[in-house]
């Protein structure tokens, strides 16, 4: 019998394998919530919206400064008064032009609604300054340099190169479904316009040129939110113009009265209301008849 005894190896304790298995478990989680960090964020990348890049250059590169020079002196005479020597706005009477856009100063110019009549929550169309009208040759020159001047002023929106027709799409059946998505809570079913809050209201659209609407679509005037081409796609604009355009001239309703365009929901509602009022009020003679 060998006299010589092997030393036993130390087990560890349990409490040493329980910190090992929870350091390991911890360890585990960590790379897993590493990689999921890691692969949502390609995914992001990969996936998500691309921001919209302006491809033109500034307009005070691409304007002609004789252009400019023309809008500032359109300026000094007409806007300085209300917007400033910088375009900085005047507190109280006028907000900063700065950023607003060609586009801003055309929809505004162009209907009239600028310079203001007076101080109120809504500018009034109105017939646009004789040397502003884009009506004729010499006013669309003057518009296009005012507009220009206030481009050259910290960019903005702009109008697209298209005018008259060419803003008018092909399908007004899509731009009425775009329409009574975004713009019939405020301008009614086709275009009569609506009151809204604080003395505000959404005009009717029976006046407005392509050029206008589209104008308005871009920039807000007022209460009315802003429409970036990724909202709406330029097409999207132009099917709902075609939309406005087409019910422009309705005079009948072939399903009978109205009501004032105010829309489906409001007629149906009207005609369920009445519809049920009258069948009570048949029900109930037909009871006492009998």
């Amino acid at each position: 019998m060998d006299s010589t005894t092997s030393t036993p190896r130390a087990c560890p304790a349990p409490r040493d394998r329980r910190r090992s298995g929870k350091l390991h478990r911890r360890l585990v989680a960590g790379l897993v919530l590493l990689i999921g960090l890691l692969s949502t964020g390609g995914l992001y990348l990969v996936f998500a919206p691309r921001p919209q890049i302006a491809t033109a250059q500034p307009a005070s590169a691409q304007a002609d400064p004789a252009l400019i020079d023309k809008g500032e002196q359109l300026y000094d005479s007409a806007c300085i008064t209300c917007h400033g020597t910088n375009l900085q706005g005047v507190q109280g009477r006028a907000p900063s032009l700065i950023g607003v856009g060609a586009a801003a100063v055309y929809f505004q110019v162009s209907t009239g609604r600028m310079p203001l009549a007076r101080e109120q929550p809504e500018g009034l169309r109105k017939a646009p300054l004789p040397e502003l009208n884009p009506d004729t040759a010499a006013g669309r020159q003057n518009l296009q340099a005012l507009s220009a001047y206030v481009q050259a002023h910290g960019g903005g929106p702009q109008l697209p190169t298209e005018r008259g027709t060419a803003l008018v799409g092909d399908d007004p059946a899509a731009g009425s479904d775009s329409f009574r998505l975004n713009c019939a809570s405020c301008h009614s079913f086709v275009g009569r316009g609506g009151a809204l809050t604080r003395g505000q209201y959404a005009p009717i659209l029976n006046q407005a040129t392509p050029e206008q609407i589209y104008a308005a679509m871009l920039t807000g005037p007022a209460a009315m939110p802003t429409f970036s081409d990724r909202s709406l796609t330029p097409g999207e604009k132009k099917d709902i113009i075609a939309y406005i355009l087409s019910v422009r001239g309705q005079r009948n309703s072939p399903g009978g009265y109205n009501l004032g365009d105010i829309g489906p929901s409001a007629e149906g509602m009207t005609a369920f209301v009445l519809g049920m009022v009258a069948l009570v009020g048949i029900t109930v003679w037909l009871g006492a008849k009998s």
